[in-house]
């Protein structure tokens, strides 16, 4: 099977073909780095994301967050449960763990929040 995707790795956006088969893959056209040809074989053999929301706190505010390493795909909306039944006490700083080991990341704090 023939997959086409498009790499996000860089700037360059590069249209890459893939051959996959039996979720194997056997080929990867088009990538101009290393990186494009590592990418397309995870996003075709374990897709993962970094997911960016944010969290309440406990003043009613909201601090933004994210995993600090990408978590699979298919967890995704799991992942977004978690965050959106968290409360956050503040003070808060950058880096900050708001959420343990959620599909084996950490959600942390991307701002400073007192």
């Amino acid at each position: 099977m023939e997959r086409k995707l498009t790499c996000i790795i860089c700037p360059l956006g590069c249209d890459l073909t893939v051959q996959v088969e039996d979720k194997k893959v056997l080929d990867v056209q088009g990538h101009t780095c290393p990186r494009g040809k590592k990418y397309a074989e995870s996003e075709c053999t374990n897709p993962q994301r970094t997911i960016t929301s944010t969290v309440k706190c406990n003043d009613g505010s909201l601090v933004s967050v994210k995993t600090d390493k990408p978590i699979p795909k298919e967890k995704m909306i799991e992942c977004m449960e978690a965050i959106n039944n968290a409360v956050a006490t503040l003070p808060v700083s950058i880096g900050d763990v708001i959420i343990e080991d959620v599909f084996g990341s950490n959600i942390v704090a991307t701002q400073n929040k007192k």
